[in-house]
């Protein structure tokens, strides 16, 4: 019998009981009993860890208000953050442990995708796109000029073909050089002597100059299908089919060359979806679970044809020395669960909405214990976001050792990931990690929700920079910095990952491709990227940089004193506020506010409208952004700070969020399910939603978005009968 103090929504348990429990060897009513047990003992925690939150806010917001307008002393503040017990005891030095964790987390570096989960189609994507072509990315994308006659168009352009083939050829001369001449001399490939041959355009024959970059090969060795290379763990494909209309017109056959590119993906049930009720979660946890079984399949039409996604197959080939090898297809896929603020009427524990946190992590890890298409070291990768500080750590541990008991795992099969984006954890990361060091494979940095929190943080400190100068803001710089240098003394390097943000311009390749290298320069094993596209090409910047020898330099730099040192925390502290005699200008602030307020609303438009968690939204100059709910909490603690503190007028926000709104219609005019929000602004849930945002922002713990938005997205979906 399963305990009367649980109440579970029909869809939830529909869902465990027809698709999860069967040949898990896990009944439902264990299952069930077993979380009772969980949100018995660690409900109470979470909220009690909540109201810790709001305690110190309150104190922080006092003293804020108490040095308005006057020069921030960060040596003060501080002592001060030391005296609340925001800023906890610096720990010794902290070895993390962690292990049975897979060579594409803890060894090779790449980029890495998100995803949300709740959309098969998107999910499986972004699973296959462990591999790409370097000739699809180049040629659908700006990283090759259009001019010259070099345009995209409807049909195939054989100048552009040129050129992306000729940039291919560079590329594999740079990274794989010949003993003489170059690739785009060659007019065969073969294998001899277990060494990589390539015959040449003047009858000569050329081996690479570096002979353990060959990795191995697919076919026979006098006629290779397929010729394998690897630098900095990273493999690439050489593609060779003269019969392929690529390879025919190619004096070496070559069809395309393949890129291994988005080595892990997160499966995010977090701030990519848009999950509300009982409905909306069994859909996402089944999508998880057909990953995890490697049976999920999406249906849609492209083309006019009909096409059924699946999952990949991995690929067998010869290695240099003659045996037999296996291909990975598959990215590595972590799971995203959701962080403690947040509670679900899907499952109620003695009539009351229960953290959904715990029904995630709990959920997440039963699909996950087949396992049969992902990890080979027999682990489940679980990333906790918007953790603050070191207790609320310890909780998230807790909880995945009570999850791992209750479904009869070996200890420490669930290891975690650390989203290194608020403010507390920022300043107390040691102390994060001491506290999951068993666990921990990931921390990673995000602008958008870190800068959120540190609006939200310091709201009354007064009115804050605006946005683009964050960017270069001395606190900014600092927290981008400390990720890196405690991860790596920590000792995370070669047992987890390094990550840095998203990418958030999909369209925009060639400006990817000429800043995003900073992120594997500045010692960060992952990067996130917005597309499998993207991945392709920044893939090519880690075979640019050697990130584990850039990461041993980084550290002998500190150890031998020949560096600055780890970065001190301080210039966290530094708190963006406008600096006294700063006056913003009438145009300043109406770009300001726009730019804000179009970006809030073409979001909620489709989050609380349609459903659609992220996507590529259209900004104030119709530049497509690949946006989640970080946009909408940057934006919305922005417009409240400048509200709250005088910069702009409630009627001049309401009066530029309508004009705004039919900016935004008139984007997505031609979308299919989009509802108009002009000219009925009353009437508009989601209009009304971006205003709740905006000005009950100030109010929201932390900040946050998920209350708001999940309030007029049931208000949404009551309305269209759903």
């Amino acid at each position: 019998m399963i305990d009367n103090r649980l109440e579970i929504a029909a869809p939830l348990a529909e869902f465990v009981a027809r698709d999860l429990a069967p040949g898990s060897g896990i009944e439902p009513e264990r299952f069930w009993n077993s979380l009772a047990g969980i949100i018995e003992s660690l409900a109470p925690r979470v909220r009690s860890l909540l109201e810790v939150r709001s305690s110190l806010q309150a104190k922080i917001d006092e003293r804020c208000r108490l040095l308005q307008g006057q020069p921030v002393d960060t040596s003060a503040e501080e002592s001060f953050l030391r005296s609340i017990g925001y800023l906890v005891p610096e720990p010794d030095a902290v070895q993390i442990t962690t292990s049975n964790v897979d060579p594409e987390i803890a060894l090779v570096a790449g980029p890495q995708l998100v995803v949300p989960v709740s959309n098969a189609r998107y999910a499986l994507n972004a699973a296959n796109a462990r591999w790409g072509s370097l000739y699809d990315a180049l040629y659908g994308t700006d990283v090759i000029p259009e001019s010259g006659g070099c345009e995209r168009g409807p049909t195939y352009n054989p100048r552009r073909g040129e050129r992306v083939i000729a940039y291919a050829r560079d590329l594999l001369d740079w990274h794989f050089p010949l003993s003489a001449g170059s690739h785009s001399e060659a007019t065969g490939y073969l294998i001899s002597g277990g060494a990589a041959i390539v015959a040449m355009r003047d009858g000569t024959t050329a081996r690479l100059a570096e002979p353990g970059q060959f990795a191995g090969y697919v076919g026979e060795p006098s006629h290779p299908k397929a010729l394998l290379l690897r630098k900095h763990g990273l493999t690439i494909e050489i593609l060779i089919d003269a019969k392929h209309p690529v390879g025919s017109s190619d004096p070496a056959g070559v069809s395309d060359v393949r890129i291994e590119a988005a080595l892990t993906t997160i499966m995010d049930l977090e701030d990519s979806v848009a999950t509300v009720d009982a409905e909306d979660k069994a859909l996402a946890y089944r999508n998880w679970l057909g990953l995890m079984r490697g049976d999920l399949e999406a249906a849609f039409t492209k083309g006019g044809s009909s096409v059924i996604r699946r999952l990949n197959t991995d690929s067998e080939y010869v290695l240099a020395n003659g045996q037999a090898g296996t291909l990975r297809r598959l990215s590595v896929m972590l799971v995203r669960i959701v962080g403690l603020a947040l509670e679900t009427g899907s499952v109620r524990f003695e009539g009351s909405p229960v953290p959904e946190m715990l029904l995630d992590a709990a959920l997440a890890a039963w699909c996950a214990l087949e396992n049969t298409t992902n990890s080979r070291s027999g682990s489940v990768y679980v990333v906790c976001p918007k953790l603050h500080g070191p207790d609320e750590v310890a909780l998230a541990c807790d909880l995945l050792e009570r999850v791992e008991s209750a479904l009869g795992m070996e200890p420490l099969t669930l290891k975690m990931g650390i989203m290194d984006e608020e403010r507390r954890t920022s300043l107390n990361l040691a102390a994060c990690l001491a506290e999951a060091s068993a666990r921990v494979v990931f921390i990673n940095t995000g602008f958008l929700d870190r800068t959120g929190d540190e609006i939200h943080t310091s709201m009354e400190t007064g009115p804050m920079i605006p946005k683009d100068e964050m960017k270069t803001s001395k606190w900014l710089a600092t927290y981008e910095d400390l990720n890196v240098s405690v991860g790596l003394a920590a000792g995370l390097r070669g047992r987890g990952q390094i990550g840095k943000g998203m990418w958030a311009r999909p369209e925009d390749m060639a400006a990817m491709l000429a800043e995003k290298v900073a992120h594997p320069l500045s010692g960060a094993s992952t990067a996130w990227v917005p597309s499998p596209t993207a991945a392709v090409l920044h893939a090519l910047h880690y075979l640019e940089v050697d990130v584990e020898a850039r990461t041993e330099a980084l550290l002998a730099a500190v150890e031998d004193g020949s560096s600055n040192g780890t970065p001190s925390k301080l210039g966290m502290l530094e708190i963006p506020v406008l600096p006294p005699g700063r006056q913003l200008g009438a145009d300043e602030i109406q770009n300001e506010l726009e730019n804000n307020l179009q970006g809030i609303l073409g979001y909620v438009s489709r989050w609380v409208g349609m459903g659609v968690g992220c996507s590529k939204v259209p900004n104030i100059a119709g530049v497509a952004l690949m946006e989640d709910r970080a946009t909408l909490r940057i934006s919305s603690q922005h417009v409240a700070n400048w509200l709250h503190h005088g910069i702009v007028t409630e009627d001049l926000v309401r009066r530029t969020m309508k004009r705004m709104a039919e900016v935004v219609d008139a984007q997505n005019e031609w979308e299919d399910g989009y509802h108009p929000m002009a000219p009925d602004f009353d009437d508009s849930i989601p209009f009304q939603a971006a205003a709740a945002l905006v000005f009950e922002g100030r109010a929201q713990p932390n900040g946050y978005t998920e209350r708001i938005l999940g309030r007029f997205r049931l208000a949404m979906k009551s309305a269209l009968g759903g």
